[in-house]
Formats: structure tokens, C-alpha cells, sequence
């Protein structure tokens, strides 16, 4: 795979995020996994914090984009069994941290490309949790290889998907929608639908994962994932600076705090998390589509932590991290390594973080 693939995914989604905030979501956001199933999650009723409510038409095209290229490629398999409940939980804490920063790593580098140097605190968080996350892989962690399973299975996910995509469409009675707050703030759905699907689509083909690119650089010296996350940061840098929207400092930063503690800690827990996992939101979320039944359950936790993270005011504020939040973060750190020193491969391979890494993502 030429590193091409990934500097256009690169490219392409940085100059869509800038695009997407231009017709109407939140500054900083035009990509952000957390935050858009956050509000997916508050549109179908999971929690009532009403300024975070909206059936983000993002996530569900990114879905669809992804299980297109993988069926247009062969590469669409139906696979799981590595330790399903483990990926739940870990998609679930995952989500804790990211919101207790307010992004993904995604919507990270998005605010750091947009002058927010609260994002900078995130980015040292995020490489101290895959730090952790690659010396649990070289102590042997390891969840195991996802098995085939009947193909059933694996449309399952994009079943739902395109449900959720016809409730956006048709808007039911029971479908919640901000009416002030960043879930009132969004592109038009063909346009927010089609950035989705062109994102996902190129995501599958790259591999594209900001954790993973963090962690293949420090086991192995491979610069193949940075590449792409180095092309979304230049990329949304340079247009904020032509289009005059970037905003340098850490205070007035849209949907953001300047707690650096708790901006640290929020995106610890979230690498960790996703070393883990084997990737981060984007890539769970893609993988879900390719038939990884292991990598629905992980979105589907991420999605009952987000509503969770709401009904308990666990998750940030523009004002910062609540002391629930606070502890929510500690407590997740606490379990997140737990389970990755009490997870061992069954098989030992001497000295091989490589095959340890690989077994991570379940593939």
C-alpha cells in the first residue's frame, strides 16, 4: 500500500473538516467520532443534555464510505471472538476520556491546526496512554485473533447504520435535535452525508488511525500512519490561515477548556484505550464496517459511554471537568490497565511485539 493512499485520505479529510465547519458545524469540528456519536446518542433519547443532540449524517457516511471500499475491494469479512465484552469496555472509557477533553484525536489535531494550544496537553496525554498501551504489548497483551464467523454478522452494524441514516432523512417524532448549543450546529445532510462517505471510503483503502500512527512509529519506526495524520494538520492549518479562522492560544477556544491537567488526563485514558483496542474511533468505527463484529461492540460502547458520560455529568465543559468527570478519568485509567496487564497472550511469541501489536487490533 504506497503511501499515496494515505496522504490523500490526509489531505482529502482535512480540506472536508474545513468545508464541513464552513457550512455550519462547530468551529474546530468538522470531524470529530466522540463528540458526533455523543450527539447521536442524545438524538435517540441515551441522554438529555439537550444542547449535544443531533443524528450526525458524518458517522453514518463515514460507515457506509468505509463498507463500500470494502466490498468493492473483497476485503468486506465477517470476523470476531477476540474478547467482545473486553472491546466494549474499553470503547466505553475510551469515550470518558476523549470527553473529557471535548475530541477524538481527530478533532485534536483539527484544534491544533486551528491555533487551540489547549490541544497540545491532549496531543502529550494521547502519546503518554499509547506509551503505556505499547509496554503492556511488549509484557505479551493481547485479546486475541477475531475468527470468521457466518457473513451474517457482519451486516449487521451497516443494518443500523442505514437505519439511523433513514431516521436523519425522514426525521421521526422520537428523533431529538438541539436547538441551541453545537448540536444545533451543522452542515446540510448531503453535504455532511457525502463528506462522510468520501472519508470513510478513503480511510479503508489508507488504514488511516491517528493512535495507531503514534504507536507503529514508536514499536516500529514506521512513519507510514503519521504521514496521514501530518497531511489533516497542514492541511486544516493552511486553510485556517487563508480563510483568517485561526485562532492562536489556549483561552475563547470553541467547544474547548483550559483545565491542562484534565485535558492530559481525558486523553490518556482515550490512548490507552484505543493502544488497546488496536486503533482509534475512526479506525473501530471503519473496521465495524468491514464485517469486524468485535469492532461494532467497541462503537457500541463508546456510544453507551458517551450517553453515559452525559446522564452523570461525567463529561467537560467549556468551564472544565467536573469532579465526577475527574474521578470517572481516574477510575478509567485504573480499570483500562488492568485489563491490559491481566490480558496475556495464550501463545507466547519470544520477542515479538510485532505479533503481539497485530493481535491487539483483533484482525
Amino acid at each position: 500500500m504506497g503511501k499515496v493512499n494515505i496522504l490523500l485520505a490526509g489531505i482529502v479529510a482535512g480540506i472536508l473538516a474545513l468545508v464541513l465547519v464552513k457550512f455550519g458545524n462547530p468551529l474546530n469540528m468538522g470531524f470529530c467520532i466522540a463528540c458526533f456519536l455523543r450527539d447521536i446518542a442524545g438524538s435517540l433519547g441515551l441522554h438529555q443534555a439537550v444542547k449535544v443532540q443531533y443524528m450526525r449524517p458524518e458517522i453514518l457516511g463515514l460507515a457506509l464510505g468505509a463498507l463500500a471500499a470494502s466490498l468493492l475491494n473483497r476485503e468486506f469479512r465477517t470476523v470476531g471472538g477476540s474478547a467482545p465484552l473486553i472491546r466494549f469496555a474499553l470503547g466505553f472509557f475510551a469515550i470518558i476520556g476523549f470527553l473529557a477533553f471535548l475530541g477524538c484525536p481527530l478533532r485534536m489535531i483539527l484544534r491544533l491546526a486551528g491555533g487551540d494550544l489547549n490541544a497540545v496537553l491532549g496531543l502529550a496525554g494521547l502519546t503518554a496512554g499509547v506509551l503505556c498501551g505499547v509496554f503492556l504489548i511488549n509484557k505479551g497483551y493481547s485479546l486475541g485473533r477475531s475468527q470468521p464467523q457466518g457473513k451474517a454478522g457482519g451486516y449487521i452494524f451497516p443494518g443500523l447504520v442505514l437505519i439511523l441514516l433513514l431516521f436523519a432523512v425522514t426525521k421521526p417524532a422520537f428523533l431529538l435535535a438541539s436547538k441551541e448549543g453545537p448540536g444545533s450546529m451543522y452542515a446540510p445532510l448531503v453535504l455532511a452525508l457525502a463528506a462522510g462517505l468520501l472519508v470513510g471510503f478513503l480511510a479503508q483503502r489508507s488504514r488511516l488511525c491517528l493512535v495507531g500512527g503514534i504507536r507503529d512509529f514508536v514499536l516500529f519506526r514506521d512513519t507510514y500512519l503519521l504521514i496521514g495524520l501530518a497531511a489533516i494538520f497542514a492541511t486544516v492549518l493552511l486553510g485556517n490561515l487563508l480563510m483568517h479562522t485561526f485562532n492562536f492560544g489556549f483561552a475563547n477556544q470553541p467547544v474547548a477548556h483550559t483545565d491542562g491537567l484534565w485535558n492530559f488526563m481525558g486523553m490518556a485514558l482515550g490512548g490507552l484505550a484505543c493502544v488497546l483496542l488496536g486503533g482509534c474511533p475512526l479506525r473501530q468505527l471503519v473496521s465495524a464496517a468491514e464485517g469486524n463484529t468485535d469492532s461494532a461492540l467497541t462503537v457500541l460502547g463508546m456510544l453507551i459511554g458517551a450517553a453515559t458520560a452525559h446522564n452523570f455529568g461525567l463529561a467537560a465543559s467549556t468551564q472544565g471537568v467536573s469532579p465526577a468527570g475527574q474521578a470517572a478519568v481516574l477510575g478509567g485509567l485504573a480499570v483500562v490497565f488492568l485489563i491490559g496487564a491481566c490480558s496475556r497472550s495464550a501463545i507466547k511469541v519470544k520477542g515479538s511485539a510485532a505479533d503481539n501489536s497485530s493481535a491487539v487490533a483483533g484482525q
